[in-house]
């Protein structure tokens, strides 16, 4: 049980003294590059999808009786 205590009581004192927290700011940042990032991607992946369904309808219609 000792063990198990002290896993508690070091982890509680890692988080508080030696991880260092992004400001409000940073953390902003962060989520706005974040969210630009999954936007263009995102649009990447709906041109490909699009581009690639047309190239195969028009294929499609050359075979078609």
């Amino acid at each position: 049980m000792n063990k198990v205590s002290a896993y508690f009581r070091d982890s509680y004192h890692e988080l508080v003294e030696k991880v260092t927290w992004p400001t409000w700011l940073q953390l902003q940042q962060s989520t706005l590059i974040v969210l630009v990032g999954t936007v263009l991607i995102t649009a990447m992946v709906w041109i490909m999808d699009f581009s690639s369904n047309q190239l195969l309808k028009l294929i499609y219609s050359l075979f078609k009786s």
